[in-house]
């Protein structure tokens, strides 16, 4: 339906670059770091076949990073976002003789949790509900305008502080673990905010009326959708068909 310059009358202000980022911001009181699977792992109260089940879902989501970063590249004609949002990719594939890479590091943190990077690469522990949710977002990423799906990245303005906190309890509650293997997030600390800062930068440029700066809330806010229901099937261990669309 083409917009009548009556209708684009109506439509709300903008909003200032500080209540847009506020808007982004509140998104993160639905951050995954409060679901009751991670508040539980960082009280110490996972067992030793829980971690390891969500270690080997949660890599089917690590695998599918780069994935989805091609994705937001393929859609995006921009020679200069494409320069910057590639590097992306390298962190998680790596680089031959410079760096291992995301995924390398989550198949260590694997090993280090008692799960054998064949048995994980195998992808034959991946629930249904968690292949579901990540193939959602995959899909989102190459069928929505590369603007919102760069806003659906901004999970990585609440990923650092709830990094830490897993970190440390990690270190601190589950000691069998080989230290060797929590280099990933480790790493994470580091990258994690550099690509939230750009990504942030870019969806502020581009999303300059009031309804494309909701549809960047409602890209954010789906992607937290997303990784929650990820957590909902690791917790339940459900091997349940996922519901179709």
């Amino acid at each position: 339906m083409t917009t009548t310059p009556a209708a684009r009358a109506t439509e709300a202000p903008p909003w200032s670059e500080a209540d847009f980022v506020a808007a982004l911001r509140a998104e993160g009181a639905g951050y995954h770091d409060q679901h009751p699977f991670h508040v539980r792992m960082n009280a110490g109260d996972l067992s030793r076949e829980e971690l390891q089940r969500w270690v080997a879902n949660r890599y089917y989501y690590q695998r599918s990073i780069p994935i989805k970063d091609a994705a937001i590249l393929s859609n995006c004609p921009e020679v200069e976002i494409r320069r910057e949002w590639i590097s992306r990719i390298l962190d998680h594939d790596g680089v031959e003789g410079e760096s291992s890479g995301g995924i390398e590091s989550w198949l260590r943190l694997g090993e280090s949790l008692g799960v054998d990077r064949d048995t994980i690469r195998s992808e034959r522990l991946v629930l249904p509900g968690v292949r579901y949710s990540v193939d959602a977002y995959v899909n989102f990423c190459r069928a929505e305008p590369w603007v919102f799906a760069v806003a659906s990245s901004l999970t990585e303005l609440f990923g650092p502080g709830a990094i830490k906190v897993r970190l440390a309890a990690l270190e601190e509650h589950y000691p069998w673990i080989d230290p060797a293997g929590l280099e990933y997030f480790r790493t994470r600390l580091t990258l994690a905010p550099r690509d939230a800062e750009y990504a942030l930068g870019v969806t502020l440029e581009r999303c300059r009326t009031r309804p494309d700066q909701e549809r960047a809330v409602a890209a954010l806010a789906f992607k937290c959708d997303l990784l929650w229901a990820q957590l909902d099937a690791i917790d339940r261990g459900d091997t349940r068909p996922a519901p179709g669309p």
